[in-house]
């Protein structure tokens, strides 16, 4: 098995290395549909869509979707994104209560929808717009940020939670997360805030609201996790797919990501460190 995850994970590294940082902004927007459309495949499985032809139609009218929305305001969306993530955090505390409401087919695949769309339009938010935080301009290095966050918390918290993690955070959502763990995943992100923020040479104010937005998408990358782990285990499901040997599915690696981009890239423009170009 350990094998195998490091064949995939070699595998596809230079693809998505080559695909976020390497394209102009169309080729960007196009790979990122691409990766989202994958995700919206998979999607399609936990809403309970049965049989391949149902799977691959709803992805097809998901990347139908991405073209058809692609010139729709991006704070808009992001806004939306946020009111989202708050009714999911109502449904992962409640759960398995309530599901019930929303545990049809149809219902669940909309709610991909709401987690998918925001997540390419955060993206292309970031890769377009002007980074301004310090002495770092290029707006890839937001992108190569949210990303880092996500990936520190993840770390923090499986060494926190291994450490100390016997109190639970959602046992009957997900067993293996703890409180220990979200406390050591958002001190490793306050560190890497405090971090970014002196080889960028930002300033006081800078740096203490980079800390607040890292906190805030670290939090709510744990909340993006929770959402899946939910859907999967209605769906009663280990993995979203196997298209990654040894990883599972497309979602698996990027379900935090799905709730932490879009927060991340609304945040920072708030600040005013992210500024669309005409």
């Amino acid at each position: 098995m350990l094998k195998t995850r490091i064949i995939t994970a070699l595998i596809l590294a230079p693809i998505a290395i080559g695909g976020i940082f390497f394209l102009p902004p169309l080729g960007f927007a196009l790979f990122t549909g691409a990766v989202i459309t994958l995700g919206a495949w998979e999607w399609a499985n936990m809403s309970g869509i049965e049989g391949q032809p149902g799977r691959v139609a709803y992805a097809l009218a998901f990347a139908a979707l991405l073209y058809g929305l692609r010139h729709l305001p991006a704070m808009e969306v992001l806004w939306l994104s946020v009111l989202w993530w708050l009714v999911c955090f109502a449904l992962v505390c409640r759960y398995p209560a309530g599901s019930d409401r929303w545990g049809s087919s149809w219902l669940r695949a909309v709610m991909g929808v709401f987690v998918l769309v925001p997540a390419w339009t955060g993206l292309n938010h970031l890769r377009t717009a002007e980074l301004q935080f310090g002495e770092a301009s290029n707006s890839l290095l937001a992108i190569l940020y949210v990303l880092f966050v996500v990936w520190v918390a993840d770390i923090g918290a499986y060494f926190a939670g291994r450490a100390f993690g016997k109190a639970k955070l959602a046992p009957r959502v997900s067993p293996g997360k703890s409180w220990a763990g979200v406390w050591g995943g958002l001190a490793a992100v306050v560190v890497l805030a405090v971090v970014t923020s002196l080889l960028a040479s930002a300033s006081a104010s800078q740096t203490l609201l980079l800390v607040l937005a890292s906190v805030v998408t670290g939090l709510v990358s744990v909340l993006g996790d929770l959402l899946e782990s939910m859907m999967k285990r209605f769906r009663g499901i280990k993995d979203s797919s196997q298209l990654l040997p040894g990883h599972g599915g497309v979602m698996d690696r990027v379900d935090s990501l799905t709730a932490a981009i879009p927060v991340f890239a609304l945040l920072i423009t708030l600040m005013g460190w992210l500024v669309v170009t005409p």
